[in-house]
Parts: C-alpha cells; structure tokens; sequence
C-alpha cells in the first residue's frame, strides 16, 4: 500500500470520516458489551425492582397519612410504618446491586475497548504515525476512553432507571388524578424546548473540548520532548504562548460547555417549583370539593417532585452521553483505520535468504503530484553494502521504507532473492532485518532487556557477545548495576551516543541477513566511532547492507555507493571509480574535507 493509497482512503477518516449520531456510536459501543447479556439483563431487572419500589414508596406514604388523619390505630400505623421501611431497605439493596453489576460491566467493557485499540495502534502501518501526534494519540487512549468509562459507569443506569421512573409516575399520576396529570404535564413543552436549546449547543462544545484536549496534550507531548532544542533557541517564551493560545481554546470550549449543561438544573428548578404551584392550588380546591384526600394530595405531589427529577437527570445524562459519543468517535476513528496488511494475497513466508536486492524501475510518491523517487534501478549481490548519498530530501529514506514494505512502489518491482516483495509477507521479510537508526530508541528496562530485544530468545552470554561486538560493554560494566542497569524512560540516563552503541547491539544479536543503517555513527563522537568500525564492519560481514550517511568518510569502503537528487540515481559506483569521475560525489568529498579542515583550524 503506498502512501498515496493510504492518503487517499483511510487517511481521510481522522479529519472527515465522522460518526457523529449518537444511535450508531452506542450501538458499536454495545458490541463489546454483548458478551455480557446475562450481567445486563441483571442490571435491567435491578433497575426495574427499584423504580417500582421508588414508585410504590410514595402510595403507601400517602395511604399512611390518610390514615393518620382517619382512623389512626396503633397496629395499622405500625404495619405501614414497617412496610414503608421494608420498601426503602429493598430499593437501597436494588440500587447497590444494580451498581454494583453496572460498574463490573462497564470496567470490562472499557478495558476490552482499550485492549482493542491498542492492539489497532500496533497493526497501523507508519504512515499513520507520521499524521498525527503522539499526545493526540495518548489522549484518544486515556481521557477519551476514560468519558466512556463515566458513563458506562452510572449514566446508563440513571438514564433507564429515569425512564421507567417518568413512565411509572405518569400513570399512578393519571390514577389519582386526570386533571392534575394534565396540568403537571404542561410543563413538558418548556422542558423540551429549553433541553433541545441547551443540548444543541453541549453537544458542539463537548467535541470541541475533546478536540482541543487532543490538541493541547500533543503540544505538551511534543515540547515536553524537545525541551534541550527549545532551551538551545531560547524559545521558551513562543512555547508558553502558544501553550495559552491552546489553554484558552480549551478553557473557552470547556467554559461553554460547562455553563450550557449549568443551565439545566436552573431550568429543570424553575419549572419543578412552577409545577409545585400548580399541584398544591389545583389539589387544594379538589380536596376542599371532595375529589381528592390530603394523602392522595401529599401522594401525587411527590409523584410530580419524582417525575420532574428523573427528566432533570435524563438532561443532564444526555450531556454525560454526548461528552462520551465525543469521545467514542475518536476513539472509533482510530479504529476505522486501515491497518497494515501482514498477508496479501498469494503472498509468502520466506524461511532464508541470501540477501540480494534487485530494484527495477521504480517509481514512486506520497502525494499524487509529487514524485519522490523516478526510475529506480539497481542490483546489489549477496553480502554486498549499498551506500546512499545525497542531499535531505533526495530519497535516501524512502528507498529503505520501500525495502522494508513500509509502503509498495507505484510502479515497477523490488526483487529478493528474485522474487518480488509484493509476494512476500511484511512479517517475515522484516524478520530478516536488522534496523540501526539514527535516533536509538529504548526502553523502560534493563539493558540487557534492550539488546535481547533483537532475538528475545537470546541467552545472557549472548547479549554481552553481542555488547562486545558493538564496543557497549565496556560503558555497560561501569554501569552500577551492568546489564541490570534500568533505563529511564526513551534511554535517558546514559549519553547520545551510548544509546546508539546499545541499539546496535541489538540488531548484532539479531543476526540479520538484511542490514540497514541510517545515519547510525551520527549521533557518536569521532572517537568512539572509530572504535566501532570494527564492530560495524564484523556486523556487516556476510550480510546485504544499505548504508545512509551524511558523513561521507564512513561509507568509503561500500561496494556500490548511489548518489542521489531529486529522486533519481544520478551517479553509481564504489569511492575510487567515484572519485575518477569527479562528479557530484567528489564534490561533496571535497566539500566535506573543506568544512572539517576549517574547523580544525578555527
């Protein structure tokens, strides 16, 4: 898949693929509740005995002070005063198992949705990574998972037990009282239109806050990360204000959407003591003509107290529902992402290789109108080392992601071994090649730990072979703790140019038959690169090697040495021949030599 392909389809989702309703978002969310029917059933049951025991309370309290004023015996007070407890003690009992059951199935939930996209992140093919930002990525994982996480929690809970609340009410309503019923429900048409005002904008401002959340924590990422260059440029005052210039975003997305949901409780206030006005003058003059008692008075208006709570709270789950759709839909728009196919069709597991690399005629582009790499053709035998030379920009890079099938080309063929890449899995191509980059990425963990990280199958003895072979183990025995020595997170802890001895350990014990290097001496001093030439020319022994420097002086002895522009090969051959023809390759030679002479003489 190109990089076009991949621009073109599901790079499209993260900025215009939106779900964006709330019934198709719940429904994928329900997916991964569905393994967990009997729980759910549970909980609705729980909610069902509840609501009709919350329902229940309030008639027999009403019959109580009917009774009080009627007939007040002894033995009957106590018997309503006993079933009143006995009806409080089960709903409290209910709500706690409906809790309880609620919260054991949303953590499941969540965690199998955090698993899920997890294990997507690592499926996604590397241009993805090369879109979006790291903090961007992280908040999608942790606070977007975690809305979804508050409202599995109580919000489903709330919102059916409000339901079967708001329809219980109006029917012992309408038992009681017709009349009254009417009047309550007068009210409903202000609810409905100061909920829909208010939602209508909540609904906007929660998606912006999460986007902007999104925003702000890949910024914090990112200069959190290059603080050494920020300090270097002295750029700390420009980092602080565009961090307020993001802050605000937020603050103001967030302010809106807090102070429109604040109007809820405001509003549903409003029109409770509205309705409480109603109930208490209307019941009055039917009591006083004999259509209804104090008690079904003292009944009906908790009725309508319950009746306006639940709508409150069905308002104010909405806007818990919408915060998690917001959420939900990012998260689900990193898992619409196409991820990187590991077995095309027809393809193969290679078992062995010799190592030739044949490369004809190859095009291709990231973008449609702009042609990275034209005409590609070389041909590089077993055990061979490719260097690869030119300015930034000139396809160095991209040529290495095409022989890792990172991407595919969009014309022409890579052969291994004669055969053509497209016909080989990516799983088992890479699991032939060796990676020394030049930023050295390691772990949160012993260093012996990220050198076996090359062959996790590797033995003790192994690994320091491996550190001897790359001149790391003499630095990693004056560690305190040697190969036990933890890494801080990335490598920190240890110098630049230890990492880098470190992670080319680790592609030594991996035993590649395919090696390639970029820019892998660049981050060494001149001292302790010399000192690894020989572990770099014993790694590269045997094996095909593709080489990229800027430094022109390490890839002197490389078998084949491509110059590069443009995305063209415009000279090939080794140093000598190179040198003969005094083309561009000289020319950075001479340039390189220059710059170094006047160094050392500044």
């Amino acid at each position: 898949m190109s990089r076009r392909d991949y621009t073109s389809t599901s790079g499209m989702s993260l900025k215009h693929k939106k779900i964006d309703h709330i019934r198709p978002t719940m429904k994928r969310l329900w997916q991964y509740m569905s393994d967990k029917k009997l729980t759910f059933i549970l909980v609705l049951s729980a909610i069902v005995v509840s609501s009709s025991l919350s329902l229940l309370g309030p008639y027999i309290l009403g019959q109580t002070v009917d009774l009080v004023l009627g007939d007040p015996s002894a033995r009957r007070l106590l018997k309503s005063f006993i079933l009143l407890f006995a009806i409080y003690l089960l709903h409290s009992l209910f709500l706690w198992l409906q809790n309880y059951w609620m919260i054991g199935m949303a953590q499941s939930t969540v965690q199998a949705i955090r698993s899920h996209l997890f294990r997507h992140v690592q499926l996604l093919p590397l241009p993805f990574f090369q879109k979006i930002q790291q903090g961007e990525l992280m908040s999608r994982l942790t606070n977007d998972i975690e809305n979804i996480s508050r409202t599995l929690n109580s919000a489903i809970v709330q919102f059916v037990t409000s339901v079967l609340t708001i329809l219980g009410t109006i029917g012992f309503m309408l038992w009681i009282s017709p009349l009254l019923t009417l009047l309550t429900l007068t009210i409903i048409p202000m609810m409905y239109g100061g909920m829909k005002w208010i939602t209508k904008r909540t609904g906007t401002y929660f998606k912006q806050q999460q986007r902007n959340l999104g925003v702000l924590n890949g910024y914090v990422e990112e200069m959190f990360s290059g603080q050494s260059i920020i300090r270097m440029f002295s750029k700390e005052h420009r980092v602080i204000r565009e961090f307020e210039e993001k802050n605000r975003a937020l603050k103001h997305s967030g302010y809106y959407a807090q102070v429109y949901t604040g109007f809820i409780p405001k509003l549903m206030n409003l029109l409770n003591n509205i309705s409480f006005a109603i109930i208490v003058g209307a019941g009055g003059i039917l009591a006083l003509h004999g259509y209804l008692t104090i008690g079904m008075i003292v009944t009906f208006t908790t009725y309508s107290r319950q009746f306006t709570r639940p709508l409150n709270d069905l308002a104010n789950q909405f806007n818990m529902i919408l915060s998690a759709v917001a959420g939900a839909e990012r998260v689900f728009q990193i898992l619409d992402e196409d991820v990187e196919k590991k077995n095309d069709y027809d393809s193969m597991d290679i078992q062995r290789i010799k190592g030739e690399v044949t490369f004809q005629n190859v095009d291709f582009s990231y973008e449609e109108d702009r042609k990275i790499l034209s005409k590609i053709n070389f041909h590089a035998e077993p055990g061979q080392t490719v260097a690869l030379v030119g300015p930034t920009g000139a396809g160095k890079s991209t040529i290495i992601s095409l022989l890792a099938r990172f991407y595919d080309p969009d014309e022409g063929s890579i052969l291994l071994d004669g055969v053509d890449l497209k016909n080989v899995t990516r799983e088992s191509l890479r699991s032939h090649m060796g990676v020394v980059l030049q930023d050295a990425t390691l772990f949160h963990t012993t260093i012996r730990e990220n050198i076996r990280y090359g062959r996790l199958n590797a033995t003790d003895a192994e690994v320091e072979q491996a550190a001897k072979a790359a001149r790391a183990h003499d630095f990693i025995t004056f560690l305190p703790d040697g190969y036990d020595t933890v890494l801080d997170s990335d490598g920190k802890g240890i110098s630049h140019g230890q990492r880098q001895l470190i992670s080319i350990a680790r592609a030594m014990i991996a035993d590649p038959a395919l090696l390639i290097l970029d820019e892998a001496t660049s981050s060494i001093d001149t001292v302790t690169e010399m000192r690894i030439n020989e572990g770099l020319t014993a790694l590269m022994k045997g094996r095909t090697s593709f080489v990229i420097a800027h430094r022109l002086h390490t890839i002197r002895s490389a078998d084949i040495i491509l110059v590069l522009e443009g995305g063209r090969i415009m000279e090939r051959g080794d140093h000598t021949v190179l040198m003969r023809r005094g083309g561009k390759y000289a020319a950075f030679i001479h340039a390189q030599s220059n710059d170094a002479r006047i160094k050392q003489q500044g």
